[in-house]
């Protein structure tokens, strides 16, 4: 049976860099995937078009049937390469109000492909420093390589990196990708999620099982 992978693309304007990045990167992933011997179904959640489901769902708790599918296609996917335009240094507020909308354990144990776009390089640190710890807290496999694409990289003489350029950046992110889809399905074998409360935070630890500190200490010192 063909995996599935789900793309969010929360690009505004018509064409869109975002989407023109998320369509690359998912043919780069198809193309990874069906080398290992495996099908893969595509589907694309084009937030645009949502923005207003998302909007009253926000107020209402009542989500609309085209919202109500798109957040069901993410909770049933194998994997998910998320793409996100970067406004003031972060993810777009539609990319976030989506995300806000997803089950809770949605993305667990889940790989998971970040991405951006942005029209100076100087935003490329929005993988690691926005997009990463956001899926990392909803316990998603985020895998290594995230890729960052500036309006330069859309250009004619093939990106700012050289030989490292766009392709290259895609091509190594689809293939961690490819390569826990081929292995997986749906979540990361062995990946188990800490049990959270009601607010997001880790249970405690009960008293017994930590070692105290003067214990320690003295370890370190013989």
């Amino acid at each position: 049976m063909a995996r599935k992978l789900v793309v969010i693309s929360a690009g505004l304007s018509v064409p869109s860099s975002t989407r023109m990045l998320a369509d690359r990167i998912s043919g780069a992933v198809q193309r990874e995937v069906t080398a290992r011997g495996e099908g893969l179904d595509v589907e694309v959640v084009e937030l645009r078009g949502l923005a207003r489901e998302i909007a009253d769902h926000l107020v209402s708790g009542m989500p609309p049937s085209a919202l109500r599918h798109a957040l069901s296609a993410v909770s049933s996917a194998d994997a998910v390469v998320a793409v996100t335009p970067v406004f003031t240094a972060s993810y777009s507020g539609l990319f976030k109000s989506f995300i806000d909308l997803l089950d809770p354990d949605a993305l667990t144990g889940k790989p998971v492909l970040v991405a951006a776009t942005a029209g100076t390089p100087r935003h490329s640190l929005v993988l690691d420093h926005v997009l990463r710890p956001l899926f990392t807290y909803l316990r998603a496999v985020v895998v290594p390589t995230g890729v960052f694409a500036a309006t330069e990289d859309f250009g004619s003489n093939g990106g700012r990196d050289g030989e490292d350029g766009l392709d290259r950046r895609i091509a190594r992110a689809a293939s961690e990708l490819g390569a826990l889809l081929v292995s997986t399905s749906g979540s990361v074998p062995g990946f188990t999620a800490p049990a959270v409360d009601e607010v997001g935070k880790v249970d405690r630890i009960s008293e017994d099982s930590l070692t105290p500190f003067e214990q320690l200490l003295g370890n370190q010192l013989r």
